[in-house]
This record gives C-alpha cells, sequence and structure tokens, in this order.
C-alpha cells in the first residue's frame, strides 16, 4: 500500500512542479510579447521589388503559359529560383536596372511622405476635418432648418 501513495503522491509532486514551470515559462513569454504595435499608415509608399521579385513578375506569366495545369505556387518559385540562379549577370541586368528605377522611384516618394510627415499630422488632419465640418455643417443647416419649421408651430 505504501508504495502506491508514494507513486500517487510523487505522481502530485511532478504536477506542481510543471505548473510551476509552465506559469514562470508563460511569464517570460508574456514580457518578452510586445504590448502592441504602431499603426501602420496606409500612405506610406510599398517599398521596391528586388531585381529577383522584377524577373519572377515575368517568369510566372511565362511559366504559367507553359504550365497551365499548375495550382502549386512554390513549384513556381522553385523553378523560377532555379532559373535566375542559373542566368548571367549580362542576363539579369535588365531586372536589376528596372529594380534600380522602381527604387529610385520609391525613395523620391519617401522623401514627399517624409516632408508630410514632418509638417505635421495636423496639416492632414486639417484637410480631413475642414471635409468633416462643411459635412457637418450641411447637415445641421438641414436641421436648423427644419428646427425652426419646429419653433414656428
Amino acid at each position: 500500500m505504501k508504495g502506491g501513495k508514494s507513486k500517487a503522491s510523487t505522481a502530485k509532486k511532478a504536477d506542481s512542479k510543471l505548473s510551476v514551470k509552465r506559469t514562470t515559462g508563460d511569464k517570460a513569454v508574456k514580457k518578452a510579447a510586445p504590448k502592441g504595435k504602431a499603426a501602420k499608415d496606409p500612405n506610406k509608399p510599398k517599398r521596391p521589388p528586388s531585381a529577383f521579385f522584377v524577373f519572377m513578375e515575368e517568369f510566372r506569366k511565362v511559366y504559367k503559359e507553359k504550365h497551365p495545369n499548375n495550382k502549386s505556387v512554390s513549384v513556381v518559385g522553385k523553378a523560377g529560383g532555379d532559373k535566375w540562379k542559373s542566368l548571367s549577370d549580362a542576363d539579369k541586368a535588365p531586372y536589376i536596372a528596372k529594380a534600380e528605377k522602381r527604387k529610385a522611384d520609391y525613395n523620391k516618394s519617401m522623401q514627399a511622405y517624409n516632408k508630410k510627415l514632418e509638417e505635421g499630422p495636423n496639416a492632414a488632419e486639417e484637410e480631413e476635418s475642414d471635409k468633416s465640418k462643411s459635412e457637418v455643417n450641411d447637415d445641421e443647416d438641414e436641421d436648423d432648418e427644419s428646427g425652426d419649421e419646429d419653433d414656428e408651430e
């Protein structure tokens, strides 16, 4: 009988140790987890694709024409990667040039975006708030007219 009791008691001790470990593990995870991400600005320009992704845009079209029954994205990606690796630097040059042009356009748009941010978020909000004020004022004018009629009666 003592053997049965000791096994049960050791099992309970093991469970309590595991629960302690879980608790400390959960606390460590909670501490490491960020409190919240900053909201992404939808007006921020999207990063330009690299030369490989510019190549893949064209390669996907060609590959789908040759293999219309292929539904797997991974197969297309692997075939594109193999093709990219086999290209010489001279063959990669047009894609690199397109990628650099897109990057230059991105840098220009980022400079414009950053200027707007430096001017302050209030400038953008004022434009929107003017619209909302005019819309609100229009609604108030309609309400005032109906309100005046109620006062006259």
